[in-house]
């Protein structure tokens, strides 16, 4: 039988829950903006760490926007800085390089969401009877 998580997946969610902790508290950059890490993919060797951000804005970022080319920019810098701190906390033998990406599915779900609101409407997504409900409580072999 498998395990249920691999190493390496139990490595990307302590880099993730790190990582989110560094950029929020050492990373002085007036340029970042606030960053959530939404992913952290580590390769099998431990050789690379892709890191998956997304900002909180209110308007759509693509990843040509301005804001979203500075942030990464600013982490892409700072990488070498966190790497150290990451594999200080973790006490890792290997670190793994730190490449930072844009993570664009914050906003692809906003817009589904917004297509099927224009869909359905101000419906309420499930209808009720609240006859059905009745007779599902008095009938006593659907308690079964």
């Amino acid at each position: 039988m498998a395990r249920e998580f691999s190493r390496i997946d139990r490595i990307g969610d302590q880099m993730q829950r790190e990582l989110a902790q560094l950029i929020q508290r050492e990373v002085k950059d007036p340029r970042l903006g606030m960053v959530t890490v939404n992913a952290v993919k580590v390769s099998r060797d431990l050789g690379y760490a892709d890191i998956y951000v997304s900002l909180l804005t209110t308007e759509e970022l693509t990843a040509e926007s301005p804001e979203v080319k500075d942030s990464i920019s600013v982490l892409n810098r700072a990488a070498g800085f966190l790497r150290g701190q990451v594999g200080r906390a973790m006490k890792l033998r290997v670190v793994p390089q730190l490449r930072f990406h844009f993570d664009a599915l914050q906003g692809y779900s906003r817009r589904m969401d917004s297509l099927i609101r224009e869909a359905v409407g101000d419906k309420s997504p499930v209808e009720r009877n609240d006859d059905s409900q009745s007779d599902n409580q008095s009938d006593p072999e659907s308690k079964a």
